[in-house]
């Protein structure tokens, strides 16, 4: 069964996690600080880390950082209040998932299945360049070019251009977005597609004086092939 590492200095939160997960059949390690957290994180063999975002020495997101520099272990944030900034934050140092404190450990659990299915289900890339007009992905690095000029996207900024390429022509709805490129079902506030619209747009859009990305009013977003 899969190791999970909780990063929590909360002591209760930290202790109900540790009790259900346990009961679910996974082994747990526990650390209540930022510091140690990582350290464990990289040093102990963990498949998934549960990482709150106010902690004591590093705080959740310098951790997430440091962590994604040697390691591509599922992260899970947790974030104390509903606040699309923490959110894309997390999401933006490399967590795979963020919850709102409080939340239901039932859908906490089962985030957790996704992530590690996600995990043993990955695949090594197969060198694959998705092109519309000027710009192109290469799958394989995970990287953007536009004119050959390599774009600074974060990682879930790339996931969801490629997404939206891949389905170009096709009206793509915010909860379509949000079910696809962070792989879990949504309720809720969908502000978080907004504002990475928005991020693309500022790198892409307005830099290079172009209309890639359009909003059909009242359903969502698509990019058409212009060729």
């Amino acid at each position: 069964m899969a190791r999970i590492l909780i990063i929590e200095d909360e002591l209760k939160i930290a202790r109900f996690l540790e009790l259900e997960l346990r009961h679910e059949g996974y082994e747990v390690l526990l650390a209540g600080e930022g510091r140690l957290g990582l350290e464990k994180a990289l040093n102990e063999k963990v498949d998934l880390v549960i990482l709150d975002i106010m902690l004591p020495g590093l705080n959740g997101i310098e951790v997430c950082r440091r962590i994604r520099l040697e390691s591509q272990i599922p992260i899970i944030m947790l974030t104390a209040k509903d606040d699309v900034s923490d959110k894309v934050a997390g999401l933006d140092t490399g967590a795979d998932d963020y919850m709102t404190k409080p939340f239901a450990i039932e859908e906490l659990l089962a985030r957790i299945r996704v992530a590690l299915n996600r995990k043993k289900n990955a695949k090594e890339p197969k060198l694959e360049n998705l092109v519309i007009g000027n710009l192109r992905l290469n799958t394989a690095s995970r990287s953007a070019y536009y004119n050959d000029e390599e774009l600074t996207l974060t990682k879930k900024e790339y996931e969801l251009l490629e997404y939206m390429i891949r389905n170009k022509n096709i009206v793509l709805s915010r909860e379509q977005l949000l079910n696809h490129v962070w792989d879990y079902e949504y309720f809720g506030d969908t502000n978080v597609v907004d504002v990475y619209i928005r991020y693309l747009r500022q790198k892409i859009d307005e830099k290079y004086n172009i209309h890639l990305i359009s909003t059909v009013r009242g359903v969502g977003y698509i990019i058409k092939d212009k060729s």
